[in-house]
């Protein structure tokens, strides 16, 4: 880091210590414990990319490039006034850091900011997420002239990039750890396999670590949350103690999840010129919606699946109200997809089919009804065993007309 003049011996009033991190399997690596300083330091805010959102748009290209920056953060200058903050203290010396250094509260959002600046005017073709940028276009031309402009905002920018680390050209590739491309996109094998390789939890620290790490793709799993509840049950209550009863219950969560992310599960990219399909049930425990929308084929393909397990208030709903709070939650999620869209919602439960025109006098369904007023719907009832992607029973086409 001296060489490369990322960091200069000097002194400073205020200095950070320098720790060693030590991970299973890799070198301990050195990691400035700024805590302290960062508790004292004003929040600057920029709003960080959506990586769902990011995924999503990368994965409807054929022809995608993943650019990755060297060294991301230390590409960044740093003021005389933030080096004497930064300034970190080691058993063999004081040291100022010249480059934004990782670990301070701010790094990301003007990371984030000056990506933003470097690529302006460029978002229907190039998306970054902090040190990573893909580049993505429909067609062969459109995507050299695409890499050709990034490029060259990345040069006068002064930044460089390490061509180890890109991939150019590609029909599918890794990003923000999926596989995207050509419409579709999976859970990445790494990701996957550390999710498989996931010792059984023995305390509630551990338990928050696999739920952390497989509910990255939650979105890729059927009642992901309804499965897990067993294992989010034992996170309940006040005792802050770390162990835990593991069940039964327990252990067929932890295991069915692993399951369901090792059939290697497949989302496809929603297209806005088609009719989304939202598909909501509700059990005792939880929810489960599906999105999807129908190819050239006229066959069903899932966008993405979400879930939620019901609150000790909600499990009292009446079985009308809890199907309905499942439509609720259901748009209030997708209302990025819906918004401006005429889509239909399926459900197996045939009274909401009226919902849009009688909430009864109920208040609650008619606090709903009116919710559901800004959205352009039609609601079609499916029978329950004709009802697969959102309870998992066979499909078939039996409909019943509904109001518009």
């Amino acid at each position: 880091m001296l060489d490369l003049k990322i960091i200069e011996i000097g002194q400073s009033d205020y200095t950070s210590p320098m720790i060693l991190v030590e991970t299973v399997g890799r070198e301990p690596r050195p990691c400035i414990d700024y805590r302290r300083l960062n508790s004292s330091i004003r929040n600057q805010y920029f709003p960080l990319p959506n990586i769902e959102e990011r995924v999503e748009r990368v994965s409807a290209a054929k022809f995608i490039t993943v650019i990755d920056l060297a060294k991301g953060y230390w590409q960044i200058p740093l003021s005389k006034r933030a080096q004497r903050y930064a300034a970190f203290v080691t058993n063999f010396g004081t040291y100022v850091p010249l480059r934004m250094p990782f670990g301070l509260v701010n790094a990301p959002y003007f990371f984030s900011k000056l990506m933003s600046q470097v690529l302006e005017n460029c978002e229907s073709f190039a998306v970054p997420y902090l040190d990573d940028i893909a580049i993505y276009s429909n067609n062969w031309e459109d995507h050299l002239k695409h890499v050709n402009e990034v490029l060259k905002r990345i040069g006068d920018a002064n930044l460089t990039i390490k061509p180890s680390k890109c991939k150019f050209a590609q029909n599918r590739t890794k990003y923000l750890g999926h596989v995207v491309g050509s419409g579709v996109r999976t859970p990445a094998e790494a990701k996957i396999k550390a999710v498989l390789d996931f010792p059984t939890p023995t305390s509630k620290t551990q338990i928050r670590a696999f739920l952390g790490l497989a509910g990255y793709y939650a979105h890729y799993v059927k009642n992901f949350s309804v499965i897990a509840a067993p294992l989010t049950n034992v996170l309940k209550g006040k005792v802050k103690r770390e162990s835990i009863i593991w069940t039964k219950e327990c252990n067929h969560a932890f295991e069915e999840l692993k399951r369901r992310l090792t059939k290697k599960p497949v989302l496809y990219a929603p297209d806005y010129k088609k009719e989304f399909i939202v598909q909501s049930d509700a059990s005792d425990l939880g929810m489960g919606v599906v999105l999807s929308q129908r190819d050239a084929e006229n066959e069903e393909h899932p966008v993405l699946y979400l879930s939620k397990k019901f609150s000790d208030a909600e499990r009292k709903y009446s079985a009308t109200e809890r199907e309905c709070a499942a439509i609720i939650y259901a748009i209030k999620k997708l209302k990025y997809y819906l918004d401006g869209q005429i889509f239909t919602i399926e459900t197996d439960h045939n009274p909401l089919v009226w919902l849009k025109s009688n909430a009864g006098s109920n208040p609650r369904l008619m606090r709903w009804s009116l919710e559901l007023q800004p959205f352009q719907y039609k609601v079609i009832h499916k029978a329950g065993k004709n009802h697969s992607n959102a309870d998992a029973l066979s499909r078939s086409e039996t409909r019943t007309k509904s109001t518009n």
